[in-house]
């Protein structure tokens, strides 16, 4: 096997003539789609709006990158067992092991990024600009890349996984899919049936060791859809005070690239995680919430203790709720 690693992020090469995933050159028109077809079809997503970070609004369907027919036959045999998985329920996709949820979740946010990336480019070339991507997000996103690269070789996560998963029992609307990610922290979740998934993809497993002591409260309990808002709404917004680069070493062999997690203290002495504000938390809140028509007031009336639909006033998990829903 050949030993090197594609990184397109070197020369921020993001030409269609080349597979987002192998890098492998392609025919015009070998692509597929950033949500899989099986998603798209079961939830009527074809023509749905799809917000790009620019403001400007593509769909569901429309969203595509170029693939290899190796890099295609990969992510259909994930597809498959992701699918069986989502749609016999939680117990299924718990079960899944954190590599395969690693490799789907990943897809389709790496899926975005690529096409948010071409949409920049081709807007600054329009109007005669240099395109220009932050140096730290060039590693993240380059990070994000190869790992993602072990859907079609052989890599050894040494010692521990990059990410952070967890997946949840949750009482959602019939027919719901809910989808939402955060490019820059490279933060995702996603509702649908009756689970929901909260994902960090490359903070080595911190946020959940910051959450530890909520996720031991809420255990294996069901999660009314205002108590799942208000639990990725504390995910998102932790990973944002995540202060760290997390940075990995990658050993590229004949057989298998290993890639090992670098101490995230370095040469800092600061916490790995800034200080918890209960504004900006709210203002986060307030978003995951906007079905609910909660206001930040409201939300943080009392700063010590914000509006939580998930822990009573003595800080147990509340199953019912104790405040009025709207």
């Amino acid at each position: 096997m050949d030993n090197a690693v594609y990184n397109p992020f070197t020369n921020l090469d993001f030409r269609g003539n080349r597979c987002f995933l192998t890098g492998t050159e392609i025919l015009p028109g070998e692509e597929i789609n950033v949500f899989p077809v099986w998603i798209i079809e079961q939830f009527a997503l074809t023509d749905r709006p799809f917000k790009l970070l620019d403001e400007s609004m593509t769909t569901y369907g429309a969203l595509k990158v170029p693939c290899s027919v190796e890099a295609r036959r990969a992510l259909e045999n994930l597809e498959e067992e992701i699918r069986e998985a989502f749609n016999s329920g939680h117990q299924a996709v718990s079960s899944l092991p954190s590599l395969k949820l690693f490799q789907w979740l990943g897809k389709l946010v790496y899926g975005i990024i690529y096409n948010e990336l071409r949409i920049g480019m081709r807007q600054q070339q329009a109007s005669g600009e240099s395109f220009q991507l932050s140096e730290g997000l060039k590693y993240k996103f380059g990070n994000l890349q190869l790992m993602l690269q072990s859907l079609t070789r052989p890599i050894d996560f040494e010692e521990r996984t990059p990410w952070t998963i967890k997946t949840f029992r949750v009482e959602n609307t019939p027919g719901v899919f809910n989808y939402r990610d955060e490019i820059n922290t490279l933060t995702f979740s996603l509702a649908m049936n009756d689970f929901g998934i909260i994902a960090c993809l490359q903070d080595n497993g911190t946020n959940a060791i910051y959450h530890q002591e909520i996720l031991d409260k809420i255990g294996e309990r069901e999660l009314k859809a205002i108590q799942y808002e208000e639990l990725i709404a504390r995910f998102y917004y932790s990973n944002y005070l995540f202060n760290r680069l997390p940075e990995y070493t990658v050993l590229p062999t004949p057989d298998m690239v290993y890639l090992e997690a670098m101490p995230l203290r370095g040469m800092s002495s600061k916490p790995l995680f800034d200080h918890w504000q209960a504004k900006p938390y709210g203002q986060v809140l307030e978003n995951f919430w906007k079905p609910w028509e909660f206001s930040l007031f409201e939300i943080i009336k009392d700063p010590e203790n914000p509006m939580s639909f998930l822990f009573d006033a003595d800080g147990n998990f509340n199953p019912d709720g104790d405040i009025k829903l709207k």
